[in-house]
């Protein structure tokens, strides 16, 4: 990715929904220019989508936490896969130290919530888990809004 590229992608970051004309506008060249370009990062995989960042408290998923996972031996692909499956994962992230996985949750309820925790605590290959519920987001990088 060359300066253009990545001044066009930092744009599409902050609003995804932005018209080819405006982004052309902004960055100084003309409308093919960013719909090639765009095309091209599309195709190469570098944008892999566009999506809706919603603020944590706009959707009914009000109960909200960090799991960390430890996997057994080479399980963590099939823990993964497993863990994709639920609605209320979020995100995994995979990391070093103690912990194998990083998983976010959320839920509608507390009740919820400790269902999700149990049924992920069944998933084969999961050894240990630890989670902490998520009280406040006084600051995301996730959205520049």
């Amino acid at each position: 990715m060359d300066d253009l590229d990545n001044r066009l992608v930092t744009l599409l970051r902050h609003d995804g929904r932005r018209s080819i004309s405006d982004l052309a506008v902004d960055l100084g060249v003309s409308r093919a220019t960013v719909r090639t370009r765009m095309e091209r990062l599309e195709r190469s995989g570098a944008i892999l989508g566009y999506t809706v960042i919603l603020r944590a408290d706009a959707f009914d998923q009000r109960v909200r936490g960090v799991m960390t996972v430890e996997v057994e031996g080479h399980a963590a692909d099939r823990v993964i896969r497993a863990l994709g499956g639920f609605p209320e994962v979020s995100a995994i992230h995979t990391t070093n130290g103690r912990w194998d996985l990083v998983v976010e949750l959320a839920a509608g309820t507390l009740t919820d919530f400790d269902a999700t925790l149990r049924r992920i605590r069944l998933i084969p290959g999961i050894t240990n888990s630890e989670t902490s519920l998520l009280l406040a987001t006084p600051r995301s990088t996730a959205a520049k809004l």
